[in-house]
């Protein structure tokens, strides 16, 4: 967020304080609204990346075509129906056809997309469309697991329920064994 932005965003926290009945005078919210733009800017920080400048030319040929698997990272991200947090962990693999990416573009990938307002449906989707456009793997698998505060803190209140979603293409899709091979490797269901 740029300076106006951020100023916006302390303007209406401040007014959002008063219209749920609070003093944003008193001592312990004057820092409220700075607090508050400050974490919007981080927590938005996704729709300013760019995917050319996060890869950073880590494309690399490599004769290697067996899975390539990155599992348990860590995100967070905000529902766009409550501006809620979820959060959780995604796995990613690939079967690279001819070229790979830096291990730690993976995670970087999931970073840009959970750092928006989003819904766990798409965010698995772009993840693996991301990774099909840079690399033209043979097959992409995503399962993003994540607990979204939307469910556990109003409406059903369901504290311990957990939503997956899964986004599988080319040879993930295709052949069960692979499909098995990656759910396997990130001990699915053994959670």
């Amino acid at each position: 967020m740029n300076e106006n932005e951020l100023e916006s965003t302390r303007q209406l926290t401040q007014q959002l304080l008063e219209n749920i009945g609070e003093d944003p005078d008193r001592e312990g919210l004057l820092e409220t609204p700075r607090r508050v733009a400050d974490a919007w800017s981080f927590f938005s920080k996704g729709y300013s990346l760019d995917l050319g400048d996060l890869v950073n030319e880590a494309l690399f040929d490599v004769e290697y075509n067996e899975m390539i698997t990155i599992k348990d990272i860590d995100y967070f991200s905000m529902c766009e129906h409550h501006l809620l947090p979820f959060f959780g962990r995604a796995h990613v693999a690939y079967i690279p056809d001819k070229k790979i990416i830096g291990l730690s573009k993976i995670p970087r990938i999931v970073e840009m997309f959970a750092r928006r307002l989003q819904v766990q449906e798409r965010m698995t989707q772009q993840v693996a469309d991301t990774i099909k456009h840079v690399l033209n793997p043979l097959g992409v698998g995503v399962i993003i697991e994540g607990r979204h505060m939307c469910m556990q803190m109003r409406g059903v209140e369901k504290q311990n329920s957990y939503a997956t979603t899964s986004a599988m293409s080319g040879v993930f899709a295709e052949d069960q064994r692979t499909r098995e091979e990656f759910l396997t490797l990130i001990n699915f269901g053994q959670i």
